[in-house]
């Protein structure tokens, strides 16, 4: 006797939970050929209000970690990202060989993240000369909420702009790929069982267009990138409202996922804060 197969339902994944929108939506994700592959969960603008509101509350717990221990946590999410293999390249697609070096390419870069974390305060911070009996030390500080519109890659670009996000203590809501989103979400369930708590990324699917201004003019959201908005004229009306709050904003560029991704995305998000402390006699 035959059995019908359990089809995968793609939700959000909000503060380590993966609900259904609000609004009841979803929408038909398609192959490169056209095929239907799975229906997608269309996230409302109450949803994206959720997710900050769970990117702040992981806040202080994530921020206050210790380098070592987000860097630990990475690196968790890289093995377990490993252990299914397969099944994201199944989900990525356009021949087996590419879709698994393109999966290869992922796990690699988040374990060169994992290994940026407890390094980049000393690259980034410095001992300051002062011309005074004072020690004056600058050091850097995550920056908060981060909204980020991911690239149409929909895993090793995805990856590539949360990674340097989150190692460095902020937490995200991120906006996956609109029509490749289905990778995004199964990341979600790595994250969801690699000890990241929940709230530090928050995934939501559905229209860039109508998810990214909302994101953008929020008030508790600290800093934007818009790597993945491709129409110049959203892109406008987004760095438009993010200016209310003078959040921190990464403008969309051109980029080779596979290059060296160096640090200025770890860089982008981070505050500098500096001390004086008097020199003891």
């Amino acid at each position: 006797m035959s059995r019908l197969s359990v089809r995968k339902t793609y939700k959000l994944y909000i503060g380590g939970a993966f609900p259904r929108s609000e609004s009841g939506r979803s929408y038909p994700v398609t192959s490169a050929k056209g095929d239907f592959l799975a229906n997608a969960s269309r996230a409302s603008r109450k949803d994206a209000r959720d997710a900050v509101v769970a990117a702040r509350k992981a806040f202080p717990g994530w921020s206050g970690a210790t380098p070592y221990n987000r860097g630990q946590i990475l690196y968790r999410v890289a093995e377990m990202l490993e252990g299914r293999r397969g099944q994201f390249a199944e989900e990525l697609g356009g021949g087996k060989r590419a879709a698994a070096e393109r999966v290869d390419a992922t796990v690699d870069r988040l374990v060169w993240y994992a290994g940026w974390s407890d390094k980049i305060a000393a690259v980034h911070g410095a001992a300051n000369p002062v011309a005074g009996p004072y020690f004056n030390l600058s050091s850097p500080e995550p920056t908060g909420v981060v909204a980020v519109v991911a690239p149409a890659d929909p895993l090793l670009g995805l990856v590539s702009v949360v990674a340097p996000v989150i190692v460095t203590g902020n937490t995200c809501v991120v906006v996956a790929s609109e029509p490749s989103p289905l990778a995004a979400i199964t990341l979600a369930e790595v994250l969801a069982t690699s000890d990241l708590p929940g709230g530090v990324v928050n995934i939501l699917t559905g229209s860039q267009a109508e998810l990214a201004p909302w994101l953008a003019g929020h008030m508790d959201v600290n800093g934007l990138d818009l790597t993945g908005v491709d129409d110049a004229d959203l892109a406008l009306r987004c760095e438009q409202a993010a200016a209310e709050n003078l959040k921190r904003v990464l403008r969309p560029a051109p980029q080779d996922w596979t290059a060296d991704p160096g640090t200025g995305r770890m860089t982008r998000f981070l505050e500098t804060k500096t001390v004086w402390h008097p020199i003891g006699i």
